[in-house]
C-alpha cells in the first residue's frame, strides 16, 4: 500500500468466495441511463459544478457492486437493485454536499421530511417530485413495492426512514465536533449505514420474503444486525481515508476506537477488523444453531424455512460480494490490484482467521482464581433519595423470600434454598428499590423490592441448575413454564414447581392486576425479554463461549432485567405521553445508555463472583479481556470508561434532544410533566443501582462468596440446589423423582402438540438437574 495511506488494510476473514452475476454489463448500461433520466448527473453542487458526472458514476461502478452482492438474480431484478444503490449513494453524496458541508440542520430536516412521502404503503400517488432524490425514489417504489407484501413494505420503509433521518445524527456530531462512544456508534451505524435497508433488497433479489410471524424474532434480527455491522465495519476500514481525512466525517469506527481507547490508527483498524470478524462468526453461529431451533419452536413450514435459508444465503453472498467491490471501487482506499492478486486474501487463506478468532471464543477456561477486583471510578451525577418505607420493605422482603422458598430447602420445591436468610438480608434488595422509587407507597416499594429479589434469584438459579452444559433443553422447558405463570387474562396458571415459578406467579398477579390489557401485555413482554436472556446465557455457557462484544451488550440489557423496571416506570405514567414519544430516538438513546451504564457497573462488581466462584464467561470485563487482549484491571477500567461515556451520553441527549422532542410532538403541560417525571425516574434508577452496588450490598464481597466453593467448582450443591441423590447399588433403577427427559432432542423445542410428543422418556443420571426438573 502507499505510504501516504493512514494505515495498512488488515487481512479479512473471508469464509465465502465472491461470485459475479453474468448480467453485470447490462446493469451498468441500465444504471447510466437511469441516473441520467432521474437528473442525478446534472444535479448542481453547492460549490459549483455537479454532484456527479458520468465519469464519477462509472468510477464507483454500482453495477459491479450489485452483480457481486446479488450473484443469482435475473437481469431485470439486477437492474432494479442497481438503481436502488445508485439512488442511495447519490443521496449520500448529495446530502454531504448540500447539508453536511454547510452544517444546515434546518434545511436537512425539511429535505428529509418529504422523502417518506414517496413510499406510500398503499401504493397511492405521492406529491410531485422536486429533486433527483425524490424523483428516483418515486420511480423505484413504483417498480418494487407491488411485488412485495405489506409486511415487507412496512419493514423496508422503516429501514429507509432510519437510513435517511439518522443522517441528522451524523450532522449533529460533525457540527459539535463529537465522536461517538463505541456502543452508541455500533447501534447508530446500523441505521445510518443502511445495511438493514440492503437486507430488505436481498429479500427482493432472492425472491423469498422472511415469514412475517418470525420476522421480528431475535434470531432473524441477529442475522440482520450482524450482517449490518459487518457491512458497515468493513466500509469504515475502506473509507477511512476519504471520510475522515478528506471529508471531516466523525462516523467511522476506526476513528471511534482511536479516540475512545487512545490507539494509533493501525491498531484501531486491526481492532475494527477483529470486531468485524466476530460479527461474521456471530452470523454463522445464529444461522446454524438458533434459526433451526426457531423454526422448530414456531412451527415454520418447509417453504418458509426455505425462504429463510435463501435470505441467509443472500446475506452471506452480499458480505462476500461487498468485500470484493470495496477492493475494486475507486471510491475507497484499497490499492485493489496489489491486494487482490498478492495478499493472503483468497479461498483457503482465511483458515488462519478462523483459528485465531472463532475457536478463541470457546477456549477460555472457567473457574479462574482472580481475587477481589480493584474498583475503577464510576461517575454518578444524579441525586439519590431513599423511600421512607425502607425498613418495613426489608422486613417484608425477608418474609416474602422465605415464603417463596428462596431461603431454605423445601421438599415440595426442587431447587429451593439457593440462598439463606443471612445472605438475603445482606443482599438488601429493598435498599436498591428505595432509591429507584423514593416516592412510592409502602405497597409499591414492597412489590419493587420483591421483583428485584425474584429477578436476582432467577439470575442465580439458571446457571446453578441449567448452566455449564447441564441442559439447554431443560432451560427451554423452564422458560415455557414461566411464561405460563403470566396469563394475560389473569386466569389460572400451572401449579408452581420451584421457587422461580412460585415467585413469578405471585408477583404477576400482584402487579398485572393494576394494568389495563394493553399495558399488561407490554409488561409481560418486558418480563419475557429477561427470561429469554437467561435462556440465551445458558445456551452460550453450554458452548463455553465468550460472546461477541456487540451481542453481549444487547444480551446483557435483557438478562439484567433493565426493561422490566423501566417498563414499570413507563406504565406508571399512563397514556399521558404519546406512544410516538416513547418510541422516539431520544428516549431509546437515554434508556439504552442507562442500561449499559449499570450493566457494566454490575459486571465489574460481580467479576470475582461470576468468574472465580461460578465459572461463568458472560461478563463484560471478560469480553473486554478477550477482545482487547488486556488484563483484568485494564479491562475493568475500560468497562468503567464505557459506563461513564454512556452516562455522559444520557445527559447530552437530555439537554440537546428532549426539548426538540417536546416541540416536535407539541406536548401539552401534562405530557411534558409526565415525560420529565420519567426522565427523573431513570436518574433515580441509575443512582440507586450505583448506591446498591458500591455501598449497599454484600452480594459481591469475598467473605460472602467463599461458602460457595465448599462443594467444589460448578457444583450446584454449593448453592443448596436440589438434594443429594440417594446412594444404592450400582445399576439400581433411578428413583422416579429423579427421572427427567434426556438427552435433549428437537422435541424439547417443539410446541406442546400430540404429534410432537416424545414416545418414551429415558432416565438421566444428573441428580441436580433431575431435582430441578421433577415437574
Amino acid at each position: 500500500m502507499s505510504k501516504n495511506h493512514p494505515f495498512v488494510l488488515p487481512t479479512f476473514y473471508l469464509p465465502h468466495p465472491a461470485r459475479l452475476n453474468p448480467h453485470v454489463e447490462g446493469a451498468r448500461v441500465h444504471a447510466r441511463a437511469w441516473a441520467k433520466t432521474m437528473g442525478m448527473l446534472d444535479a448542481p453542487a453547492e460549490g459549483g459544478g455537479v454532484v456527479w458526472d458520468l465519469a464519477e458514476l462509472d468510477r464507483h461502478d454500482y453495477g459491479l457492486l450489485c452483480a457481486y452482492t446479488h450473484p443469482d438474480c435475473d437481469a431485470p431484478a439486477l437492474d432494479l437493485v442497481t438503481d436502488w444503490y445508485v439512488w442511495v449513494f447519490f443521496f449520500d453524496d448529495h446530502f454531504l454536499d448540500a447539508f453536511k458541508r454547510t452544517r444546515d440542520k434546518a434545511g436537512a430536516k425539511a429535505y428529509l421530511d418529504r422523502i417518506p412521502l414517496f413510499m406510500p404503503l398503499d401504493l397511492g400517488e405521492p406529491p410531485e417530485p422536486e429533486n433527483p432524490v425524490e424523483l428516483g425514489l418515486h420511480d423505484l417504489w413504483r417498480r418494487t413495492a407491488p411485488a412485495m407484501s405489506a409486511g415487507w413494505r412496512e419493514r423496508f420503509l422503516a429501514s429507509t426512514v432510519n437510513l435517511l433521518f439518522e443522517s441528522l445524527w451524523e450532522l449533529d456530531n460533525i457540527t459539535s465536533d463529537r465522536v461517538a462512544n463505541p456502543i452508541e456508534y455500533i447501534e447508530m451505524r446500523r441505521k445510518v449505514g443502511g445495511a438493514p435497508w440492503s437486507a430488505g433488497l436481498v429479500e427482493y433479489a432472492v425472491g423469498a420474503e422472511v415469514p412475517a410471524k418470525v420476522a421480528a424474532s431475535r434470531p432473524l434480527e441477529v442475522l440482520r444486525d450482524t450482517f449490518s455491522d459487518a457491512v458497515h465495519l468493513r466500509n469504515d476500514l475502506f473509507s477511512y481515508e476519504r471520510e475522515v481525512t478528506d471529508e471531516g466525517e466523525h462516523a467511522n469506527a476506526v476513528l471511534v476506537f482511536e479516540r475512545f481507547l487512545g490507539l494509533d490508527t493501525q491498531p484501531a483498524a486491526e481492532l475494527v477488523n477483529d470486531i468485524l470478524t466476530s460479527r461474521l462468526h456471530q452470523f454463522e453461529h445464529t444461522a446454524l444453531t438458533e434459526v433451526p431451533v426457531l423454526c422448530a419452536a414456531e412451527g415454520v413450514a418447509p417453504p418458509e424455512q426455505a425462504a429463510i435459508g435463501l435470505y441467509a444465503k443472500g446475506l452471506q453472498d452480499w458480505q462476500a460480494g461487498g468485500h470484493e467491490w470495496h477492493m475494486r471501487s475507486s471510491r475507497y482506499m484499497n490499492d485493489a490490484a496489489e491486494r487482490v492478486l498478492g495478499g493472503p486474501n483468497g479461498i483457503g487463506t482465511s483458515q488462519a482467521r478462523i483459528a485465531a478468532s472463532a475457536l478463541k471464543q470457546h477456549s477460555r477456561a472457567p473457574f479462574r482464581v482472580v481475587g477481589p477486583t480493584p474498583m475503577p471510578v464510576f461517575h454518578q451525577p444524579f441525586e439519590l433519595r431513599l423511600n421512607p418505607h425502607l425498613d418495613a420493605a426489608r422486613r417484608h422482603g425477608t418474609e416474602w423470600a422465605a415464603a417463596m422458598g428462596f431461603l431454605a430447602p423445601d421438599p415440595a420445591l426442587p431447587g429451593s434454598g439457593l440462598w439463606d436468610r443471612r445472605r438475603f438480608e445482606g443482599f438488601d434488595f429493598a435498599l436498591c428499590s428505595a432509591g429507584i422509587d423514593p416516592d412510592g407507597t409502602a405497597e409499591e416499594l414492597n412489590a419493587s423490592a420483591d421483583w428485584l429479589a425474584w429477578g436476582t434469584y432467577g439470575d442465580d438459579y439458571y446457571p446453578a441448575v441449567f448452566g455449564r452444559g447441564r441442559s439447554v433443553a431443560a432451560a427451554v422447558a423452564q422458560h415455557r413454564r414461566l411464561m405460563a405463570c403470566m396469563p394475560l387474562d389473569l386466569g389460572p396458571a400451572p401449579a408452581a414447581a420451584n421457587p422461580v415459578e412460585l415467585g413469578l406467579a405471585d408477583l404477576w398477579r400482584r402487579t398485572a392486576a393494576g394494568f389495563e390489557d394493553r399495558a399488561r401485555a407490554e409488561f409481560r413482554r418486558a418480563v419475557e425479554q429477561m427470561l429469554e436472556g437467561w435462556v440465551r446465557e445458558v445456551h452460550a455457557e453450554a458452548q463455553n463461549r465468550v460472546p461477541d462484544p456487540v451481542d453481549y451488550v444487547e444480551l446483557r440489557r435483557d438478562s439484567f432485567g433493565s426493561d422490566l423496571t423501566m417498563s414499570l416506570a413507563r406504565l406508571r405514567h399512563g397514556r399521558t405521553v404519546p406512544d410516538a414519544v416513547w418510541r422516539s430516538r431520544p428516549l431509546e438513546w437515554m434508556e439504552a445508555a442507562a442500561m449499559d451504564a449499570v450493566c457494566l457497573l454490575n459486571d465489574v462488581c460481580s467479576y470475582q463472583k461470576e468468574i472465580e466462584y461460578e465459572g461463568q464467561l458472560l461478563n463484560g470485563v471478560v469480553v473486554i479481556e478477550e477482545y482487547l487482549g488486556v488484563g483484568r484491571d485494564e479491562a475493568a477500567r475500560i468497562a468503567a470508561d464505557l459506563a461513564n461515556a454512556r452516562i455522559e451520553q444520557f445527559r447530552m441527549v437530555e439537554a440537546n434532544d428532549l426539548p426538540g422532542l417536546v416541540a416536535e410532538h407539541g406536548l401539552d403541560a401534562d405530557a411534558q410533566a409526565a415525560l420529565a417525571s420519567y426522565v427523573t425516574d431513570l436518574k433515580h434508577w441509575i443512582a440507586a443501582i450505583h448506591k446498591w452496588h458500591l455501598d449497599g450490598t454484600d452480594r459481591y464481597r469475598e467473605d460472602n462468596l467463599r461458602p460457595l466453593a465448599s462443594a467444589g467448582p460448578g457444583s450446584t450443591a454449593a448453592h443448596g440446589v436440589g438434594r443429594p441423590r440417594p446412594s444404592g447399588p450400582e445399576g439400581a433403577p433411578v428413583p422416579a423423582e429423579y427421572r427427567v427427559p434426556g438427552p435433549p432432542s428437537w422435541r424439547d423445542y417443539l410446541p406442546a402438540r400430540p404429534e410432537n410428543a416424545d414416545p418414551a422418556p429415558s432416565a438421566a443420571t444428573n441428580a441436580n438437574t433431575a431435582a430441578a426438573m421433577r415437574f
